[in-house]
Order: C-alpha cells, then sequence, then structure tokens
C-alpha cells in the first residue's frame, strides 16, 4: 500500500436534512500516515484503559475479597467483591450516555481525553485507599464509589475510541479499523493480568499487604503516555460535517430513545454475546481456579495467554466481517459460542490447571475473539452520524451492565443454588449467546451501510 496520505469520498452522497447532499471524506488507506496515528490511537488508549478497568475486576477476583470484605464466609466475600465490580458496569450506560451527548455536540477527540483523565485518576486512588482494618466500612464505600467513576469513564471511552477509528477509515476496511479499539481491551487485559502476576510473585506473602496496590499506581505513568498520543490525532470527519448542525440536536439521548430504541435494543442484545464470555471465563472462571488452590501466578499466566490469543482472533473476525458481512460473522461466533459453554464450563470447575488452561484458551481466545472482532462496527452502524456516539455507546454500554457486571454474580449464586454443580452455569451462559445470534438475525447487513 501507498505511505501516502490520500482521502477521497468513501461513501455515497447523503441528505444532511436541508435538502443538499454531501460526502464524508475519509482515507483510502489505512497504511496512510493519518489512519497509523488514529488507529494507534485507538489501540493503545482503550488498552490504557482497560488496563485499569480490567485490572480492578482481577483484584475482584483475587484481592477485595480479603482486603475489603474481610470476617464474612468466604462464598460471601466473594459475592461481595463481585458486587463492587457489578457497581462499575452499572456506571457504564451513564459514562455512555454523558460522554455521547458531548461527543456528539462537540467532538469524539475531546471526550476521549476527558474520559482518559477521569479513569487515571479513580485508579490510582483505588491504589492508596486504606483497607477495611484501617478505616472500617468507609473503605467499601470508596472503594465502591472509585469503581463506579471507572465505570463512568469507560462508558465514554469505547464510543469514542471506535468511531474515530469507523469514522475515518474507508468502507471496505470498517470493521478492521473499529476492531483496534476493541482489542485494546484484550491488550489491556493481558498488561493488567501480567502486572498482577508479576507483583503477585516478586511480594509473595507481602501481596494481599501492599504488593496488591503496585499495579493501581503504575496506571499514573500510562495515562501520561496515553494523554499525549491522544492530543495529536484529528477529529473525525464525520463529525467535521455534521458540526455544524450539532447546536440543533440539544439532547441527542431523546432522539435515540425516540426515532432509534429499535437499533439500541438489539445492538445492545448483540454485544451481550462477548460480554458474558468475558466475565465466565476471566472474572468468575479465574476465581474458581483461585480457590480450587491453583497457583495464582500460573492462572493469571494462562488468562494473559489467552487474552493474546484473543487478540489475534479478534482481528481476523473483523477483517472477515469486511468480507462476507457483519450478520454473517456473529453468527457463526454465536453458535460456536451456543454448543462449546457447557464443556467450557466443565473445563473450568475441574480443578486442575491443564483444564483451565484449556478452557481460557478455546473460550476467551477463540469464541469471546469471534464475537468481540465485528461487534464494535456492528453496534455503531446501526445509528446515524448525529447520534451515533450516543446511541452506540448506550447500546453497547447497557450490554455490558447485564453481560459483564452481574454475570459474575449470577454465576456464583447458580453455583450455590446448584450446590456446587455448574451445569445452572452452562445453560445460563448458552441462553446469553441465544439471545445475542437472536437480535444479530433480526438486523440488517450493516458493513456497506452509508455513515451519514
Amino acid at each position: 500500500m501507498s505511505e501516502t496520505t490520500t482521502a477521497a469520498p468513501s461513501t455515497p452522497p447523503a441528505h444532511t436534512g436541508d435538502g443538499t447532499e454531501s460526502t464524508v471524506t475519509t482515507a483510502t488507506s489505512l497504511n496512510s500516515k493519518d489512519m497509523r496515528r488514529i488507529l494507534s490511537s485507538s489501540f493503545t488508549g482503550t488498552a490504557i484503559e482497560y488496563y485499569d478497568f480490567i485490572l480492578y475486576a482481577t483484584a475482584a477476583s483475587v484481592v477485595f475479597n480479603q482486603v475489603f470484605f474481610t470476617g464474612l464466609d468466604p462464598a460471601v466475600a466473594m459475592f461481595a467483591s463481585f458486587g463492587t465490580l457489578a457497581a462499575g458496569y452499572l456506571a457504564r450506560p451513564l459514562g455512555g450516555v454523558v460522554f455521547g451527548h458531548f461527543g456528539d455536540r462537540i467532538g469524539r477527540k475531546k471526550m476521549l481525553v476527558l474520559s482518559m483523565m477521569i479513569m487515571g485518576g479513580a485508579t490510582v486512588l483505588i491504589g492508596l485507599l486504606p483497607t477495611t482494618a484501617t478505616i472500617g466500612i468507609a473503605a467499601p464505600i470508596i472503594l465502591i464509589t472509585l469503581r463506579m467513576v471507572q465505570g463512568v469513564a469507560v462508558g465514554g471511552e469505547w464510543g469514542g475510541a471506535a468511531l474515530m477509528a469507523l469514522e475515518h477509515a474507508p468502507q471496505k476496511s470498517r470493521g478492521f479499523a473499529t476492531s483496534f479499539a476493541n482489542a485494546g481491551a484484550p491488550a489491556g487485559a493481558i498488561l493488567a493480568t501480567l502486572v498482577v502476576s508479576a507483583v503477585s510473585a516478586a511480594t509473595g506473602d507481602q501481596f494481599l499487604e501492599w504488593g496488591w496496590r503496585i499495579p493501581f499506581l503504575l496506571s499514573a505513568v500510562l495515562i501520561l503516555v496515553g494523554m499525549v498520543i491522544r492530543l495529536k490525532v484529528s477529529e473525525s470527519p464525520v463529525f467535521q460535517k455534521l458540526s455544524e448542525e450539532s447546536d440543533a440536536r440539544k439532547l441527542p439521548i431523546v432522539e435515540v430513545i425516540q426515532q432509534h430504541w429499535r437499533a439500541v435494543v438489539l445492538a445492545l442484545a448483540a454485544a451481550l454475546g462477548f460480554y458474558v464470555c468475558q466475565a465466565i471465563l476471566t472474572v468468575w472462571g479465574v476465581s474458581v481456579a483461585v480457590e480450587q488452590g491453583l497457583d495464582r501466578s500460573a492462572v493469571l499466566n494462562w488468562k494473559a495467554g489467552a487474552a493474546a490469543l484473543t487478540l489475534v482472533v479478534t482481528f481476523w473476525a473483523a477483517r472477515m466481517s469486511d468480507r462476507i458481512g457483519r450478520r454473517r460473522m456473529l453468527t457463526i461466533a454465536g453458535v460456536t459460542g451456543i454448543v462449546s459453554a457447557y464443556p467450557l464450563v466443565l473445563l473450568l470447575t475441574t480443578g486442575t490447571l491443564w483444564s483451565f488452561a484449556l478452557a481460557m484458551i478455546l473460550g476467551n481466545g477463540i469464541v469471546q475473539g469471534l464475537l468481540y472482532g465485528p461487534i464494535g462496527a456492528f453496534v455503531a452502524e446501526q445509528f446515524p452520524g448525529k447520534v451515533r456516539y450516543t446511541g452506540a455507546s448506550l447500546a453497547y454500554q447497557g450490554a455490558s451492565v447485564v453481560g459483564a457486571g452481574f454475570t459474575p454474580m449470577i454465576a456464583a449464586g447458580l453455583m450455590i443454588v446448584a450446590g456446587g454443580s455448574a451445569v445452572l452455569v452452562g445453560a445460563f451462559w448458552a441462553g446469553m449467546l441465544v439471545i445475542c445470534t437472536l437480535a444479530v438475525l433480526l438486523t440488517k447487513e450493516s458493513s456497506r451501510r452509508d455513515l451519514l
């Protein structure tokens, strides 16, 4: 591909609402200097924010139940720890709506910078938070508050990062370009998991005393790096084209609910699949493995290795969705997940390292990667440019509440109800993937849709 930065209309003329026609000028190649900067910004920025967000999930699995919920039955303490995790997911739709509102009104780029600053501040404060043994009940209350601040920040992050990539990219590569924002999440998970594993190994018995704080404090350095990268990218061409109309859109959320509610419902349901996979495998599954006595560092290392495979499969699935369509690729992924859900749960609960590793490779690496690759572009393409940040964020982050926020708690509860059997967890997982697949089939193919 050429290294020159060229641009040309990549979509057909679109009506602006005043009777005239306009086009969106986007890159003709992903290999241009500007597109490489945009894609690296989407990937790196999202990776840093998800380092912070997934770091909390990892700590909730192996630390917080023993630090902030002491004196409780182990099963209850784990349930409470997962409850604080859910609080962050509950806040994500709020972040999506707030950041989406301003992202549709004043620009995608400004919101990306702000979300990163908020996320970094909350994460560092978690690393400095005194334990329950020191300040009593105030500790878990502050923890939940900071987790919700994290949720607001990451709720605004995804929409901006995904749209910057999607709206700059040529039509034939929109799925692959958007996957750079999605791929930042497993990259952040890899980084968070490896850092926690390394610190755990280095601090040993002191990990629960003070070692767990180190990964949270490291966020300050990562945020500075991300800010430098993000400040160098240009605003989305779609937003630039529509910015003259932004004053007329006083409340984008109202327009989304009134005119695009069906798109929100279907996109939300479609995004449930990969969120449930992520929660069962990387949060609930990790906690079960550690509770069964598997070495904590080995468990975290296998989780990181599976996330590396997720990255590869995510990019491949996104590229395939540009070729065969989002609906077809997501349907293939959904069916694969449905038939493998129960066997994967059995592997997670066998109590051996090899079975845990196999479940992570097949489930997190392959099934989640297949679902994850196309979903960013699929969700964003369901909405018109003038309310895309708000609509896509509302759907995507709404899915995170049920799909990721409550799934670890639901799985833990189902294990209690079933007397330790994993059969109900497998049925729940398969059922959520059925809902995801049906939602995809109820939409029209979006990969050739005009972005305006």
